[in-house]
């Protein structure tokens, strides 16, 4: 692995890209200390101490900057929104998106374009929502006798510092070395981990006589999230094979088909996406039920529909599994495969093509896209319930979330540097 790392280096385009990636990232951290003029960030900064589980949440995505309320403190979060959005309308919704989508690269462009207006709009949107919701639940003391230009100032500021994320995610995919969205979040959440780090180590120290029990549920803890990190990539590298054979064809003097290839179907074909949905979905009541945090129904539902609480946990679990199947199946149409086959005149051997074949596919994805659920379901709810059991504060459970974006970022890039080391004859981390 050295002897990679140090090939990494001898590569010059690759250590460009690279070293483009680290500055950007520089600058994005900086940007999370810049904080919003008129606005108290020590009102924040002590909720997060006492361990609030939604805000811990909402500053652990967004690393750290909410805490600080800083310029970028809504994070790359409305750009998502956006994108997810789009490609769901891109799937047959609207009659133009879908055209674009089947445009190649000027599609694309007409796509990202759409994609960045619809940012600017949602992150306006959730700037004037942060800014008054904020204000409201800690009594205006963050933002003392604000006035309506006040919450249009720091709406026009957390846009402005969403749509320079955007474009520093856009540079790195361009200029620096992998997913640019992507590579800010890992950042975000990476950058959090010496702080939880501390807090646990407070946490468990802080008794001397409980200093072993404390040490081996530490242990323990660790042991636990190794094993889940192992799991993860395990599941998301993991695919099901389809064998498919092409007949052979004769188009005048030349001969097509007779070749057997594959499809590959992962286990976990949906990826985040699942968790992010129901997290939001999930997070959405609790958020609402703070502005009237003096009624009875909103102390019941901030009590309850926590994804750390038994009936919120299970309303996380069951959103998750249907958010999976309903994301695999839009993205991955068993029809529309089975069509095409039969259209350039492949079949899987021992299944009629046509409609048996759209059935075995259905079938196939069914049970993997069951096992993919599952899993995901799994991993979002272990490191929250083994930190619950260990006594771990709430501002140090990790959530699945987190473990799944980090370590899918993680293989993309590793991948990425892969193929650039492999191209010019060095040996990669996983070809020996």
């Amino acid at each position: 692995m050295f002897k990679t790392l140090k090939n990494i280096w001898h590569v010059e385009d690759l250590r460009k890209k690279i070293l483009f990636t680290l500055f950007v990232l520089i600058i994005y951290r900086i940007g999370s200390y810049v904080p919003v003029p008129g606005v108290n960030k020590d009102v924040l900064q002590s909720a997060n101490q006492t361990g609030e589980a939604l805000m811990s949440l909402l500053n652990t995505f967004s690393g750290g900057a909410l805490k600080n309320f800083s310029i970028f403190a809504i994070s790359i979060y409305p750009y998502i929104t956006a994108s997810i959005i789009v490609q769901l309308l891109s799937m047959d919704v609207v009659p133009k998106f879908a055209e674009w989508a089947k445009q190649g690269e000027h599609g694309k462009k007409q796509l990202a374009q759409i994609t960045r207006y619809g940012t600017v709009v949602l992150a306006l949107i959730q700037g004037f929502a942060t800014s008054i919701g904020f204000n409201r639940i800690y009594s205006a003391e963050m933002m003392p006798n604000a006035t309506f230009a006040d919450y249009l100032l720091v709406a026009i500021i957390l846009t402005a510092g969403t749509s320079f994320l955007m474009w520093l995610g856009e540079q790195i995919t361009e200029k620096g070395i992998g997913n640019g969205i992507s590579i800010l979040i890992f950042a975000g959440i990476v950058a959090g981990v010496p702080g939880h780090i501390a807090a646990t180590a407070q946490s468990s120290f802080i008794q001397p006589d409980q200093m072993f029990l404390n040490i081996l549920k530490v242990v323990i803890v660790v042991i636990v999230l190794v094993a889940i990190v192992a799991g993860v990539i395990f599941v998301q590298q993991g695919i099901r094979k389809i064998p498919v054979q092409y007949a052979k064809r004769v188009v005048g003097n030349k001969m097509y088909g007779g070749q057997n290839t594959h499809i590959p179907l992962k286990i976990n074909a949906a990826g985040v996406i699942p968790v992010i949905f129901a997290v939001s979905l999930l997070q959405f009541p609790v958020v609402l039920s703070s502005f009237w945090s003096t009624h009875e129904w909103a102390k019941w539902v901030a009590g309850n529909l926590k994804f750390n609480e038994p009936l919120g946990m299970v309303l996380y679990i069951v959103m998750i599994i249907g958010f999976t199947f309903f994301y695999t199946f839009v993205q991955m149409n068993p029809q529309q495969m089975a069509d095409n086959m039969k259209k350039n005149g492949g079949y899987i051997p021992g299944i009629r093509p046509g409609k048996a074949t759209e059935k075995y596919l259905t079938k196939v994805m069914s049970r993997l896209t069951m096992s993919g659920a599952l899993f995901l379901a799994l991993i979002s709810v272990l490191p929250v319930f083994f930190g619950k059991i260990s006594g771990l504060p709430d501002s140090v459970q990790i959530g699945g979330t987190s473990i799944l974006i980090v370590i899918g970022v993680a293989l993309d890039t590793m991948k990425q540097i892969e193929s650039h080391l492999i191209k010019r004859h060095y040996k990669g981390f996983i070809n020996k």
